[in-house]
């Protein structure tokens, strides 16, 4: 099993082989975390992303990291689920999410690897258990990457990773 940090701060700037992008369908881009990622890995990400997709909810891709800082690589875009309350399978597709991502990275030798909080934006799966789904997922897992680090983009979501984390 990885080693699981919890940290808050820009996924973007994080010093990991990959990083990971909840994106939409198309891997062009979007909001929240996926259009902050592409903004700083540059238009080559939205080009590389368009030529792999599309990806379904609870799959992941690859493409090469562009401008973002090494020693990241790759960004994997996974596409989590669209919350509809809970009775369509979404905590599956999440937790799908995670072990996709973590196959894919296995894929490129990727040691190293940062989660935002796949869904929880305007997806709007509930916060709280997407933390514990995450890091459930991640625990359970047989990866061979080293080091995963969940990165929160505000304090709320820090508590909620950190008491997942802890349970």
């Amino acid at each position: 099993m990885a080693a699981i940090e919890v940290v808050q701060g820009d996924i973007s700037l994080q010093d990991t082989d990959a990083i990971v992008t909840a994106a939409n369908e198309s891997l062009m881009g979007g909001g929240g975390v996926d259009g902050a990622i592409h903004r700083a890995a540059g238009r080559r990400l939205a080009i590389a992303g368009a030529a792999i997709g599309p990806c379904e909810p609870g799959d992941a891709m690859a493409t090469p990291a562009f401008n973002l800082n090494p020693p990241v690589k790759y960004v994997i875009h996974t596409v989590g689920p669209v919350w509809e309350g809970g009775e369509y399978g979404e905590a599956e597709v999440l937790a799908s999410c995670y072990r996709r991502c973590l196959e894919v990275a296995d894929e490129l030798g990727a040691r190293t690897i940062a989660f935002p909080a796949i869904a929880t934006g305007v997806y709007g799966f509930p916060a709280k258990q997407a933390a514990r789904i995450a890091v459930t997922t991640l625990q359970l897992s047989s990866a061979l990457v080293e080091q995963v680090r969940l990165v929160a983009f505000d304090q709320h979501a820090y508590d909620l990773l950190v008491a997942a984390l802890a349970s």
